[in-house]
Parts: C-alpha cells; sequence; structure tokens
C-alpha cells in the first residue's frame, strides 16, 4: 500500500515525535490537537514537552514544509490516532478522547484509506469500538478501508531512537490491515515489524506494562518486609540478583509515567474476576506514596519530636515520574509532595527540569539551595544525576538541617552519615 500523506491526531508524547519522523521521511503530515496552546506553540516555533533531540525534529519537519498544525483533520491516505486515554476516578478507561477522533475523521475517510489506533486501550477497543464510529461513514472496516492497532512501546527519554529500533507490533482487524499498516511504518522502523490481530496487540501492549507493575510492586513489598526485620533492601537485592534467573526490580516512591500506572487497571476493567494478582499489585504501588509519608513522619517524629506534619518545612528533590525527564504523569513523587502538603507540611519542591517556579499546588524552587535552605527535612525522591552527584558536603553547606530520606538508593554511601548527617532510607530497617 501507498502512503503520501497522513494525518496524527494528537501531538503529545508519542502524536508529535511520529508526525515528525513520518515528516522527515517523505510523507506529506497534518498533525491535529485540539489544544489551542499546543496549536499556537507549535505554530509559533515552540515546544509544549521535553525530549531529547526532539526540538531539532520537529524544527525540520515544520521548516520542510511536510509538517503542518492543524486543528482539523484533512483527507488523507491514512490516519493515526495518538490521544490520551486515561481512566475515570472509579479506575475505568475514559475513552472519550479516542471517540471524538474516531468521529472527527469520520467525514475525511474514503475507499482504500488506513486508520491506525496508537492509544493504549483496553482489549476489543479496536474491534468493539472504533469499527461502529468508522462505519458512520457508510463504508465497511476491512472491504472498504483498512483498521489497525499499533502500541507505541517506547521510553520517555529515549522515544526517537527506540520510535525508529524498537519492534514495531501491528494488529489489524484482518489481514489486509496489518499488512496495510507495515507499509505504512516501514517507511521509518528498523526493528522487526510483527503482524497479529488487533485485539492481540491490544492485550500485548498491556501485558508489557502490566508485568513491569506486578515486580515493581513486589520489589515494594520486599521493601517492607526488609524495614519490618532490620535489614538493607537494597543489598538484599543485589545479592539476589546474583542468581542467574532471578532479576528483582528496584523499589520506590510508587508508579508514574502514563502507561504503567495505568494500563494494568484496562486489564482489571475488562476481567475482574480473573486478575486478582494484578488488582492486588496496582492498590500495592498506587498505597506506596502513602507509606513514604508514614516513612517520613516516622523520622521526623523519631529525630525531631514532632506529632505532625503541621508547619514542617520540607524539601522534595525531584517531582517526575523517573529520572532525567520532565514528565509528571502519575508521578509518585509528586503525589508524595502534594501528600505531605495536605497534611499540615510547608513544601518547597526543586525539580531540575521543570521550567516553571509555580505549578501542580506546590512551590517550586528555582535552584537546590533555595529549596534545602531553610528546611527541617529534606528528600530524595527522583534519582535524577543532578542529585546523585550531590555530595554531603555539598548539601551541609547549602542546608540547615541533617535529616534526609531517600527513597531511591540515591545516597547510598557511608559518607553521608560520617558527615553528620541521619540517613533514612526507603527498605532499610532498623536493627
Amino acid at each position: 500500500m501507498k502512503f503520501q500523506k497522513i494525518c496524527v491526531l494528537g501531538l503529545g508524547y508519542i502524536g508529535l515525535p511520529t508526525a515528525s519522523t513520518f515528516a522527515t521521511h517523505g510523507l506529506e503530515v497534518v498533525g491535529v490537537d485540539v489544544n489551542q496552546r499546543v496549536i499556537e506553540t507549535l505554530r509559533t516555533g515552540g515546544l509544549h514537552i521535553h525530549e531529547p533531540g526532539l526540538r531539532t525534529l520537529v524544527q525540520a519537519a515544520l521548516g520542510s514544509g511536510s509538517l503542518r498544525i492543524s486543528e482539523r483533520p484533512e483527507p488523507a491516505d491514512a490516519y493515526i490516532i495518538a490521544v490520551p486515554t486515561p481512566f475515570f476516578g472509579d479506575k475505568f478507561a475514559d475513552l472519550s478522547y479516542v471517540e471524538a477522533a474516531a468521529k472527527s475523521i469520520v467525514p475525511c475517510i474514503s475507499p482504500g484509506n488506513l486508520v491506525v489506533l496508537e492509544s493504549t486501550s483496553p482489549p476489543r477497543t479496536t474491534k468493539d469500538l472504533l469499527v461502529e464510529i468508522l462505519e458512520e461513514s457508510g463504508l465497511k472496516a476491512g472491504d472498504d478501508f483498512s483498521l489497525a492497532y499499533s502500541p507505541e512501546r517506547v521510553l520517555p527519554g529515549q522515544i526517537l531512537r527506540e520510535l525508529i529500533e524498537n519492534a514495531r507490533v501491528i494488529g489489524g482487524i484482518d489481514q489486509r490491515s496489518a499488512e496495510a499498516g507495515r507499509d505504512l511504518y516501514k517507511m521509518f522502523v528498523r526493528g522487526e515489524i510483527i503482524l497479529t490481530d488487533a485485539t492481540t496487540a491490544e492485550m500485548v501492549k498491556l501485558m508489557e506494562n502490566t508485568y513491569r507493575d506486578v515486580n515493581i510492586a513486589l520489589a515494594n513489598e520486599f521493601s517492607h518486609l526488609a524495614e519490618r526485620f532490620g535489614i538493607d533492601v537494597w543489598q538484599a537485592i543485589e545479592i539476589a540478583n546474583h542468581h542467574p534467573r532471578v532479576n528483582v526490580l528496584r523499589p520506590g516512591p510508587g508508579v508514574g509515567g502514563h502507561c504503567i500506572g495505568v494500563d494494568p487497571w484496562f486489564l482489571v476493567e475488562s476481567a475482574p474476576d480473573i486478575t486478582e494478582l494484578i488488582h492486588t499489585a496496582r492498590r500495592l504501588n498506587d498505597q506506596q506514596p502513602q507509606h513514604v509519608v508514614d516513612l517520613i513522619l516516622d523520622a521526623l517524629k523519631e529525630e525531631q519530636g514532632v506529632k505532625s506534619l503541621q508547619r514542617v518545612k520540607v524539601a522534595v528533590l525531584g517531582l517526575s515520574y523517573k529520572p532525567d525527564v520532565d514528565d509528571l504523569r502519575g508521578s509518585p513523587a509528586l503525589s508524595v509532595a502534594q501528600k505531605l502538603s495536605e497534611d499540615g507540611a510547608i513544601v518547597t519542591a526543586y525539580e531540575p527540569y521543570l521550567k516553571q517556579k509555580q505549578g501542580n499546588g506546590l512551590n517550586c524552587a528555582a535552584s537546590l539551595e533555595e529549596a534545602v535552605e531553610d528546611a527541617d527535612i529534606v528528600l530524595c525522591l527522583v534519582g535524577h544525576i543532578p542529585f546523585l552527584e550531590l555530595t554531603p558536603d555539598q548539601l551541609a553547606k547549602f542546608s540547615r538541617t541533617r535529616l534526609v530520606v531517600d527513597l531511591v538508593n540515591a545516597w547510598a554511601s557511608p559518607d553521608w552519615e560520617r558527615a553528620g548527617f541521619k540517613m533514612i532510607r526507603l527498605g532499610v530497617g532498623n536493627n
């Protein structure tokens, strides 16, 4: 199948890199978003998301004229839906963005077109939801136009490389649809392209992130046990991982990002009677930020004699959901900071990759020095490189407090205690 023009709906962390990559590989691309701020930012040469190398790629795509930004879709050979799929408070998938995107292209679809859903979705979304909406065009899916599901499988911070190099799964509602998807993505994908059916492809995406979530839950539960038994979970994990068939993951303040903390709920929603393990793991990881807050309060009670977090000055280092990115989506670090604030603490956060000084209901300092100078306690919630490189002597110069809590094993060196700091670490019990 030949393609000359495609339309990408949703210009977020996946849609914008995808649209720009296709544009720099010879296609005419219309990038569509309903957020006017996103539209205006891109049209004026700005960028609304941070991703290494993305600014250069987007500028090249726009500068060549191959990528245009629009508020609405246009007739094209293929349509890629890459919009968010969050969930409601009751943990059910919110597919309203997918529905709206699909409805917006109904007037544009022509015989021979390809429609691809990239948004992470519960199993059977492509067959049960998209087919019904798209056939409002009067065309029949599979006969008149091709329809496929192809999930993104990339890591923030490495999106541009992994978009090209990672294996690509394409699930069609029929074989011809899968092959049409292959013909589209092979324009830039160097990794293996694997063809299957749409529901299997949806399941694969959810399985990958659920696997991670369940194993992180196990690591977090190990950290709770280590605190109970008076041992160092980080040392125990290192030793256990010497076994050739064991790879225990790292515990932390919780699970974040748009995928791992969300996708398992799609499986629980779809089959609640047979997902007990997934449900339990998801609940444990969701409760981890509260466990961290309890750990912090216990440290303050023991070291400073306080009975609550009221008026306690807390310096929070890191708000993003993973190291060295600016992505706050579903961040457990952000959740911890907000819970501390709700419990009465005076929270000052420093996120080195966040440009604005105010946001998310928290006071954000412009520098590490500003965040810690008047703090009663300092927390390391994200293993950003600047925090890993921080020495106890440096922190001692900036801050009056000597009480620090390390939630990510960033400051395991005994130099901290030799420098007079009282170090509280997640997963390390008190003998």
